[in-house]
C-alpha cells in the first residue's frame, strides 16, 4: 500500500459513484457481521465498495490499512466539510447519519482546532484521571458504589437468585449515572437527560427529537455551572478554556456524554459477554484479576465501535486495490481489522498482554481518545465489571450466544439486552469462573435496606429515573 499525496488518480480507474455497491445493513450484516466483512474483503481486498443507508462508502477492512487512515491525519480529515457530496448537495436531505456530523466539535476538528480543543479536554480531564487526587478518588468511589446501589435494587426486586438484563439493570443506568455525577448535572436536569439518552441511544422513533431536547439540556448544563462552579468536569472545562460559549460547551458534553454511555457501556457489555459466553482467554484473565487486561481481550474479540467515525480524502490517494478521490467518505472498519489481529498466530498473539493492546477500542492516531479519557474510560469499564463479579456466585446466559438481540447499525454494533440467571454470593463466599457460571472474590449480603442507602440525594433520583425507563417508563 502507497500513499501518493502528490499524486492523481488514473483516468481509467473506477470511481466511487461508477462502482456497484452492495447495502452493508442487512439481515445478513445484522446476523454475521464477521461474515461479511470476510466475503467483501474475498471480493474487493482490503477497501471495499458499499452501500450506507442509500449513500457509497468506502470501508476500510485490513488492520495496516485502517490504521493507516487513522494515523495520516493529513490525507485523511474528520472534518464534514471535505465531504464533495455533501458540499455539491448530493446527499438525501433526510440522511440520518449526516445530524451527528454537522455538530461542530472536537470529534469532527482537525489540525490546530482540533489540539486545542483537544488540550481544554485533557486538561478538564486531568483531575479526574489520577486515583490519587482528592477528584479522582472520589469518582472512583462513587463508581463502585453506584455500582453496588445498583445490584443491591436487583437484589431487592428480583431476589438473591433470579434473572436479570445485565444490559437495562445493570450497565446502562450505570454509565448514566456515571455522567450525571462527573458533568455535575443539578437534580433537576438529571432525571430528563436521563431519560432523553436513554431514547436517544435506543435509537427509537422518538430519538431525533431526543436529541433536540439532549443538547439544549447539555447548554442549560453549561450555563449553569459558569453561574455555580463545582468539582466537576463541566466546570473544570469551562476553566480550561473561558471563553467557551455555553452553546460550544453543550455540544462538547454532548457527544461526551454519549461516548460515555455508548460506547464505554458496550465495553463493559462486551466484556460481560465474553465472560459468559466463555471466551477462554478472557475469562483466565479475570481468574486472575487482571481486569484491565480482561476488558483489552473482550476488546480485541469485539470492539465497542465496529465501525469508527468517518475520514474524508483531502487529495487522490491509493488505497487497497482502489484510488480514493479528494472529498470521498470513508469508514475505517476496527471490527473487521480485528480480525486481522485474531488471524496473525491466534493463540500467540491473542495470549500476549502487548498485542491485546493493539485493539482500537480506544480508537488511534491524532483523533484517538485522550490519554486522560482512555485511562478514565478503562477505570469505568474495569469496576463495572469488577464489581458485578465480585457479587455473582453464578451467572449463564438464558439465551444462546448466536440468538442475543444487537443493536445493529453502521457504527456501533451493541446488545439491545443481556439476559442471564443468576446467583448472588452470600458474605464471605465466593467463586471461581467455571463452567457453572462467572465471580471473582467474595461478595456481599445485599439487602433491601441498602437500596436507599445512597448518602446522596441525585443516586436516588436517578435510580428512581431509571427504574421507571427499566419498568415501561419510556
Amino acid at each position: 500500500m502507497e500513499a501518493h499525496p502528490f499524486a492523481t488518480a488514473p483516468a481509467d480507474s473506477p470511481t466511487l459513484e461508477s462502482l456497484p455497491v452492495e447495502p452493508l445493513l442487512t439481515s445478513e450484516f445484522d446476523a454475521d457481521p464477521g461474515g461479511v466483512y470476510a466475503r467483501l474483503r474475498r471480493t474487493y481486498g482490503p477497501v471495499a465498495p458499499v452501500g450506507l443507508m442509500g449513500v457509497p462508502v468506502w470501508l476500510v477492512l485490513d488492520y495496516r490499512e485502517v490504521l493507516e487512515v487513522l494515523r495520516n491525519e493529513s490525507v485523511w480529515r474528520r472534518d464534514v466539510r471535505y465531504w464533495r457530496a455533501r458540499a455539491q448537495g448530493r446527499l438525501p436531505p433526510d440522511w440520518p447519519l449526516l445530524a451527528g456530523y454537522e455538530v461542530r466539535q472536537t470529534m469532527f476538528m482537525d489540525d490546530e482546532e482540533h489540539l486545542a480543543a483537544r488540550h481544554t479536554h485533557h486538561t478538564a480531564l486531568r483531575p479526574f484521571q489520577d486515583g490519587h487526587t482528592p477528584q479522582g478518588w472520589e469518582l472512583r468511589a462513587t463508581v463502585a458504589r453506584y455500582a453496588d446501589e445498583l445490584i443491591a435494587v436487583l437484589a431487592a426486586e428480583s431476589g438473591t437468585v433470579g434473572f436479570a438484563d445485565l444490559g437495562a439493570q445493570y450497565t446502562r443506568p450505570l454509565l448514566l449515572m456515571v455522567t450525571t455525577k462527573l458533568f455535575g448535572c443539578p437534580v433537576e436536569l438529571g432525571d430528563e437527560l436521563v431519560m432523553d439518552l436513554w431514547r436517544m441511544l435506543d435509537g427509537g422513533p422518538d430519538a431525533g427529537p431526543a436529541t433536540g431536547r439532549a443538547l439544549a439540556a447539555m447548554t442549560r448544563l453549561a450555563a449553569h455551572r459558569r453561574a455555580r462552579p463545582g468539582d466537576d468536569l463541566t466546570s473544570y472545562m469551562l476553566l480550561a478554556d473561558p471563553e467557551l460559549s455555553d452553546e460550544q460547551l453543550g455540544r462538547e458534553l454532548f457527544m461526551n456524554a454519549v461516548y460515555l454511555n455508548d460506547i464505554t457501556g458496550n465495553m463493559v457489555l462486551n466484556t460481560l459477554l465474553e465472560v459468559l459466553r466463555g471466551n477462554a482467554t478472557v475469562r483466565r484473565s479475570l481468574s486472575a484479576g487482571q481486569l484491565g487486561e480482561t476488558v483489552n481481550r473482550a476488546a480485541l474479540a469485539n470492539p465497542p465501535v465496529a465501525n469508527m467515525c468517518f475520514r474524508f480524502a483531502a487529495r487522490d490517494v491509493a488505497l487497497g486495490k482502489f484510488w480514493i478521490r479528494a472529498g470521498d467518505i470513508v469508514s475505517p472498519s476496527a471490527a473487521a481489522a480485528h480480525g486481522d489481529l485474531m488471524a496473525i498466530g491466534a493463540s500467540h498473539l491473542v495470549g500476549s498482554a502487548v498485542s491485546t493492546r493493539a485493539h482500537l477500542g480506544w480508537g488511534a492516531g491524532p483523533h484517538q481518545c485522550p490519554s486522560a479519557a482512555r485511562e478514565l474510560g478503562g477505570m469505568i469499564v474495569s469496576t463495572a465489571v469488577g464489581r458485578i463479579f465480585d457479587h455473582l456466585a453464578k451467572a449463564e446466559l438464558t439465551l444462546p450466544a448466536d440468538q442475543l438481540p444487537w443493536r445493529a447499525g453502521p457504527v456501533v454494533r451493541g446488545l439491545r439486552l443481556l439476559p442471564v440467571r443468576y446467583e448472588l454470593s452470600g458474605r464471605g463466599s465466593g467463586g471461581g469462573v467455571g463452567s457453572g457460571g462467572a465471580g471473582v472474590g467474595a461478595g456481599e449480603v445485599l439487602s433491601e435496606e441498602m437500596v436507599g442507602s445512597g448518602e446522596d440525594g441525585q443516586v436516588k433520583g436517578l435510580l428512581g429515573a431509571l427504574r421507571r425507563l427499566m419498568f415501561g417508563g419510556r
